[in-house]
């Protein structure tokens, strides 16, 4: 057995007072339920029962921020902080997630209630594999030693055969990029199959490999049932695939996890759907917590929005998100680092400042319409953003930069200066 304890921290609000809704969470989610047990013991509870670390109140209001069954005169809201053993869980993924964001988020003693961060003891951390490859790994693999890795997304999103989509890896590839992925909606259906697509965009990229000594990263989407991801993986790994691409939310906490224990190559882990955990400010998980536990689980590349975005989380949220994935966590292995990647609606407009946030460039920039749409064509588009990125790293305006560059000039006057 141990002493070491973990814990979360919540944004909560309740008609019952913070202080009831405190111990109501506490006890649901160890040792408690709706009515006084018998053999919840006093040593029991002292044993596995969670504990109120602290509690902060921010505010009140006469109205729920969400519908809620239970009634009150007042709706206090605050950030209450409660610990749980690490022998009720032991170095379980799945089971955190049951423990810390479990039957909470349906209690009626909660009018709003948000996970904001989860602090886990070095041993926890320890006992996870987290990323692969994570920054350094990549940078080998695409052989990109240093700035921003330029990156673009299949478009249309979907729709494409697969010689459609390897003539479009051709002409990218050509121009210089470093990285390209399948769109979230493209996997394995029968009008773009994974493995002919595979088949054919890998023929393309081994040819310029060995034309250019360096092979572009293409992180195809295997998101799928267990066994067919275990076949997509080995046909990637035959095939000279440098990326794995899998939806979090479709595979899961376990599939991530499984596909880190079997994957020779980097994870690329989308975070489609994440709104739906993260939109609303009353309910749901904030990104720092969340980005822990998939990092634990073995996710080398995060998705974390892009500044001026076409999405609804702001700037702010998006800078915190970015650093979030490069904070060390206690007790993981030193590359346990993942790689942020900047996307949605990202131009040359958003290099700089996305570096400045950051405070390095050991990011992947992935921008569809900024490198497609420039005027002068694909090739031009990433020359853009590569100059872009070299104003940032010599601290030169970009407007100042771009009168000798004639591919940023270019694209400063096409896109619109969205910061």
């Amino acid at each position: 057995m141990t002493t070491e304890r973990f814990t979360a921290t919540y944004d909560m609000e309740s008609p019952v007072g913070l202080d009831r809704a405190a111990a109501v969470a506490a006890g649901e989610q160890s040792t408690g339920t709706f009515v006084r047990l018998a053999a919840e013991t006093d040593d029991l509870r002292a044993r596995s029962g969670a504990r109120i670390e602290a509690i902060r109140p921010t505010g009140s209001s006469p109205t729920p921020s969400l519908p809620s069954r239970a009634k009150g005169e007042v709706y206090e809201r605050g950030e209450v902080t409660i610990s749980w053993p690490m022998d009720n869980i032991g170095p379980s993924l799945p089971n955190l997630m049951a423990t810390i964001a479990g039957n909470l988020f349906e209690l009626a003693e909660f009018s709003a209630i948000r996970l904001l961060d989860v602090t886990l003891p070095p041993s926890f951390a320890a006992a996870l594999p987290g990323p692969q490859f994570g920054i350094g790994g990549t940078r080998a693999l695409m052989g990109v030693p240093k700035g921003p890795m330029i990156g673009t997304i299949i478009k249309p999103s979907i729709g494409l055969t697969a010689t459609e989509t390897a003539s479009l890896v051709d002409t990218l590839a050509g121009a210089g990029i470093d990285f390209i992925k399948d769109d979230e909606l493209q996997a394995n259906g029968p009008g773009c199959p994974l493995d002919e697509r595979a088949t054919k965009v890998m023929d393309v990229l081994n040819r310029h490999a060995d034309r250019s000594g360096r092979k572009v990263m293409y992180a195809f989407n295997m998101t799928d049932d267990l066994d067919a991801m275990a076949r997509h993986l080995d046909m990637l790994e035959r095939l000279g695939a440098t990326c794995a691409m899998a939806s979090l939310y479709s595979v899961g906490l376990v599939g991530l996890r499984w596909l880190r224990d079997r994957s020779p190559l980097p994870i690329h882990a989308h975070r489609n759907g994440w709104g739906l955990m993260s939109r609303s400010p009353h309910i749901g998980i904030a990104f720092p917590a969340m980005q822990k536990i998939w990092r634990l689980a073995g996710a080398d590349h995060l998705h974390v929005n892009g500044l001026g975005n076409k999405f609804t989380e702001t700037d702010a949220v998006v800078t915190n998100a970015a650093r979030s994935v490069q904070a060390p966590i206690a007790g993981a292995s030193e590359g346990a680092i993942a790689l942020p990647v900047f996307s949605s609606g990202q131009t040359v407009w958003q290099v700089g400042p996305s570096a400045e946030v950051l405070g390095n460039q050991d990011f992947l920039f992935c921008a569809g319409g900024g490198i497609m749409s420039h005027p002068s064509g694909p090739a031009a588009g990433i020359t853009a953003l590569r100059q872009a990125a070299e104003a940032a790293r010599i601290g030169v305006p970009i407007r100042d930069h771009a009168r000798e560059q004639p591919e940023l000039a270019q694209a400063l006057a096409h896109f619109k200066e969205v910061l």
